[in-house]
């Protein structure tokens, strides 16, 4: 099962804030951090039944792996401060594998 990178950030007065690198625009929250990653795994399963790239395309963007990740300046600067976890991608959409 592929898996996603989120970054789950959180201000002394807000909610748990997760995004995905790999999808941007992609966000969602929870009040608690255990609902905070239920709802990323919900929010990828959604995004998936419904993505469109901007060419038209419906091809789910393939997860990048950490290093990857690691290796992206905007990734370095987006993680300062956040929480680094990997959602499962349980979607039966067609995921880059």
């Amino acid at each position: 099962m592929p898996h996603y990178i989120a970054l789950i950030h959180k201000e002394a007065d807000s909610s748990y804030g997760v995004s995905f690198p790999d999808l941007p625009g992609i966000v969602t929250g929870g009040d608690t951090i255990d609902e905070a990653m239920q709802m990323a795994a919900d929010v990828l399963a959604f995004a998936a039944e419904d993505w469109q790239n901007a060419d038209g395309s419906r091809h789910f963007p393939a997860p990048r792996t950490i290093d990857e990740l690691r290796a992206d300046p905007e990734f370095q600067a987006d993680a300062v401060d956040a929480v680094v976890a990997a959602v499962p991608f349980r979607a039966e959409a067609e995921a880059a594998e």
